[in-house]
């Protein structure tokens, strides 16, 4: 009985010892609860460095996950598991969260630095007085294409993207709303129609596209361009001005019939376990020479105007990627279409996919 209970004591006194050495071989690290941030953002989407100097000014040690789809992130922070800080989804999926219950309404007492974001990137409608989230990004979606194969005139309005000559060198980005909005935009509709004549007609004319389709990707769209492995794709304004930067000839067109205006937002999900590290984020990403460096970094147009101001001109004058107001007010905002529609535009795309395989 002696024995047995010197042994139950070591066991004990070894689970101790393993307890109190891992946490601090975690506080060593960096990894304890209280100075982890953990932020689930869009892949190739900050400047790496950024998130270094944040981390040398602050003490927190960032976690850094990456999605490729609003829907993803979406479900992902629905189903729990990671407690995740900070996201960033797009304007549509912020109403679908707020309408949720799943962020977290904002203490404006903890921010600083809002002044520098241009006004006419706050008080949308998908978040009236900002009440959950703060501008990050914004762009447009259009059309790249490479003036080796096309003039400017060759390539201009969305239905350009049926020309004959277009066959097999068509990419398109793998998303349902940006495919079946451009088949609207092309039929002269809404990109947020819910009229299933409608989305029925814009399902049929992308079936005849698929001759001219050689591949519908997300990220690698940018390497299949700049290598000229494809000569025309349908892209975020982003990626497009990493393309235009790395290849002379590739060119950016916003469709003058209308196409996509997004904007995505910083926003505290209620899963964050770390909220003064939250906070302490979105101000670092407000201050405006952060902001700029993560502008030229990433491509896409920063609405931080104090950022704007100590940008090189030849970017932000730039239209294809700071388009003017005369075309910003000819796009559309996708909004959140509920559960069926959302559906719809799903299957619709789903289909298209199928059909051209």
């Amino acid at each position: 009985m002696k024995k047995l209970k010197v042994l139950l004591i070591g066991i004990l006194a070894i689970i101790v010892i393993l307890f109190f050495t891992s946490r601090h071989m975690r506080t060593a690290q960096g990894h304890t609860s209280g100075n982890t941030l953990t932020i689930y953002n869009w892949g190739d989407y900050i400047d790496p460095e950024l998130i270094g100097k944040f981390e040398d000014q602050t003490g927190y040690k960032v976690s850094y996950e990456t999605f490729d789809s609003n829907e993803a992130m979406f479900t992902k922070i629905k189903q729990g598991g990671t407690s995740y800080d900070l996201t960033i989804p797009s304007e549509y999926m912020i109403q679908k969260m707020m309408k949720e219950d799943m962020l977290h309404k904002l203490d404006y007492s903890k921010i600083k630095g809002i002044e520098a974001i241009d006004p006419r990137f706050m008080d949308l409608d998908f978040d009236p007085d900002n009440q959950y989230s703060i501008p990050y990004f914004w762009g447009t979606l259009g059309i790249v294409y490479n003036d080796k194969q096309f003039s400017e005139d060759d390539i201009q309005h969305w239905d350009d993207l049926w020309k004959p000559e277009l066959h097999d060198s068509l990419m398109l980005i793998d998303g349902a709303r940006e495919v079946i909005g451009l088949a609207l935009n092309s039929n002269g509709q809404s990109l947020n129609s819910t009229d299933k004549d409608e989305l029925l007609a814009a399902s049929k004319k992308l079936s005849t596209l698929t001759d001219n389709v050689k591949a519908i990707v997300a990220d690698e769209i940018k390497m299949y361009m700049i290598n000229e492995e494809a000569s025309v794709a349908v892209t975020f304004s982003g990626e497009a001005a990493e393309m235009v930067d790395s290849n002379e000839h590739l060119h950016y067109v916003i469709p003058s019939e209308g196409s996509n205006l997004w904007f995505d937002n910083i926003v505290i999900p209620k899963t964050a376990k770390n909220i003064d590290g939250a906070y302490d984020f979105i101000n670092f990403m407000l201050e405006p020479e952060n902001a700029a460096q993560n502008a030229e970094y990433i491509g896409y147009a920063t609405p931080n105007k104090e950022a704007m101001a100590i940008m090189p001109e030849e970017i932000t004058s730039d239209e294809q990627f700071y388009p003017s107001d005369e075309t910003v007010n000819n796009l559309e905002v996708y909004e959140d279409l509920g559960l069926e529609y959302l559906g719809i535009y799903n299957d619709l795309f789903l289909e298209f996919k199928m059909h051209r395989n």
